[in-house]
């Protein structure tokens, strides 16, 4: 048998990085009028989506990682496929867990909807409370040859201030 690592990739390739000091949404900003958009353009090519612009270069940026809540809701129901719930204890079923859902608004202008991080629900969140972005699991896959991959993806953590409730 062969040698068996363990890696860990984004579930969407090119949304995030954890290459830097911490991780990072990525998104598209115009050579031209400078408007900034998330998701990132494929292959920085195609038309600014600001119609007063006919920009058609883009630069990969690195968007701000700490931003305000501009809204919330919670998951009651379970998305539609390819989503994937998590392992349900020994049993290996899948059980559908609800989740927090975040629209934060960050420092350049944009509005990006997260998944807000484990241990976190709606109980916690606020209109105009700090979250940063984080990084955690989503599920994890077994390739043919017996290595074990997790698919990864960003979320929203709410910041405590010193002599808040600490993390959870």
């Amino acid at each position: 048998m062969g040698h068996v690592t363990h890696t860990s990739l984004p579930a969407v390739d090119g949304w995030f990085t954890t290459s830097g000091p911490a991780p990072a949404l990525l998104g598209s900003r115009c050579g031209v009028c400078t408007s900034t958009y998330f998701p990132p353009i494929p292959g920085n090519a195609g038309f600014c989506r600001n119609p007063a612009c006919d920009g058609e270069a883009f630069d990969e940026v690195e968007l701000s990682r700490r931003g305000r809540i501009w809204s919330y809701t919670d998951a009651q129901y379970q998305p539609p496929a390819p989503y994937i719930a998590p392992q349900a204890g020994a049993s290996g079923g899948e059980a559908y867990v609800p989740f927090a859902l975040a629209a934060v608004e960050l420092a350049e202008g944009l509005v990006v909807l997260g998944q807000v991080a484990d241990g976190y629900g709606v109980d916690d969140l606020k209109v105009g409370a700090e979250v940063e972005l984080v990084v955690e699991r989503l599920y994890g896959d077994t390739t043919e040859d017996g290595s074990s991959q997790d698919r990864t993806i960003w979320r929203w953590k709410p910041v405590t201030e010193l002599g808040e409730e600490a993390d959870q």
